[in-house]
């Protein structure tokens, strides 16, 4: 790998990025982004197979085939579902994924019906200052005070009724995007669309390389990460490494910067494979990837649905930092950028441990086990530590 150096093709991450933002696909709504991103790995000369629901499982195939890894981005968003139908023919919602109804308000959006498609606009039950002067500013911030006005001639349940509105009815957020000249990415629905972007453009350097990588890489796109199921039922192979690939927060109390890509350390969900991760931290600074460390207190992740499924693998999670997530988000072609190139030098790795192909390694498994700090040097290293001797109350010479 000394001679890899991959380059990301940017222009096509912003394509890509762009096209997958005009795609609605609220968790649950998310066929039509499984075919654009079935079609793209189709171009990259990736087979790929589908699941029932359309978690998709493509094979980069290495120079041996276990250990393999696999690396995993989310291509459902959050958004909100139709929860009821009011006397005056607006509409009630619930959440899709753990959002605040404070970025819903405001918002133009999509109701996908049985039949087709209405626009409307998310508004606070109160939303006219010169009806309700400053009561407006006092209404609760939940998803129970704000509604969905539909852009449609109705003012009943009735009328709604006839439009084919039902409950159940999925709710798609217009995602807005800017890309400015000073490389800066402004939209909802970055998470995680723009590292589906990043992940499918640091694929393409590794092809366009004309390099085989070490061993088989699974790149896998999942279609419930916000709702907490993700990859749990998305690893039939010998997987042995998996790498997420997702959103970090770049706001006070966090490391994460627009800048740079993130290793997280840890989640919600506890932390990450020691091993894996500093992998990855060594790949980025033997290649001088701009990289930051962090940890993400109110979020989870493809890999940690994995390991929570039953799987023994080792997780490793890495973002992009963006501002205002889950909001109207932020990112920098900077990040996005490091991220591509970081996911394509770890695909082009070799595996952290050989030994992780042998799942049953018998009476020798101690020998080939990994080392976090060694455990004698440890000992000896740390003064505070008295001698096992003198912990049991006597002397060595007394045996």
């Amino acid at each position: 790998m000394n001679d890899f150096r991959p380059e990301p093709d940017l222009n096509y991450l912003q394509r890509v990025l762009l096209e997958m933002l005009a795609i609605p696909s609220p968790t649950g709504f998310t066929d039509t982004i499984v075919r654009y991103v079935a079609e793209r790995l189709a171009e990259l000369g990736i087979p790929y197979e589908l699941t029932r629901r359309g978690t998709i499982r493509g094979t980069l195939k290495g120079r041996q085939d276990s250990p393999d890894r696999a690396v995993s981005a989310h291509l459902d968003t959050i958004g909100a579902i139709v929860r009821e139908i009011h006397p005056t023919g607006r509409l009630g919602l619930a959440p899709v994924g753990c959002w605040s109804s404070r970025f819903a308000e405001g918002s133009r959006v999509s109701v996908f019906t049985d039949y087709g498609v209405i626009r409307g606009s998310v508004l606070p039950l109160m939303a006219s200052g010169h009806a309700f002067n400053t009561a407006v500013d006092e209404l609760p911030i939940s998803w129970d005070h704000v509604e969905l006005r539909l852009d449609a001639y109705t003012y009943s349940r009735a009328e709604t009724c006839a439009l084919g509105v039902n409950v159940g009815d999925f709710v798609a957020f217009d995602p807005m995007p800017e890309f400015t000249e000073s490389g800066y990415i402004s939209a909802r629905h970055l998470d995680d669309k723009a590292g589906v972007a990043a992940l499918l453009t640091g694929l393409k350097a590794v092809i366009d390389s004309g390099q085989l990588p070490p061993i088989d890489c699974h790149p896998l796109f999942t279609i419930t990460e916000e709702t907490g199921s993700g990859a749990a039922a998305a690893l039939p192979w010998d997987v042995s490494e998996f790498v997420g690939i997702d959103i970090a927060p770049s706001a006070k109390g966090q490391e994460s910067t627009e800048h740079a890509v993130t290793i997280a350390l840890q989640d919600s969900g506890g932390p990450y494979d020691y091993h894996l991760s500093r992998h990855l931290l060594r790949l980025a600074a033997e290649h001088e990837v701009p990289a930051r460390r962090d940890l993400f207190r109110y979020y989870h992740s493809d890999a940690q649905s994995a390991i929570t499924a039953g799987h023994d693998i080792r997780t490793a999670l890495l973002a992009f930092g963006c501002d205002a997530t889950h909001g109207y988000e932020r990112t920098h072609l900077d990040s996005l950028a490091a991220m591509s190139r970081l996911i394509a030098l770890y695909v082009m790795s070799p595996p952290v441990f050989a030994s992780d192909a042998d799942t049953h390694a018998g009476a020798g498994a101690l020998d080939r086990f990994s080392h976090q700090l060694e455990h004698d040097t440890q000992l000896e290293s740390d003064t505070r530590v008295p001698a096992v001797d003198s912990l049991l109350g006597r002397n060595a010479e007394d045996d």
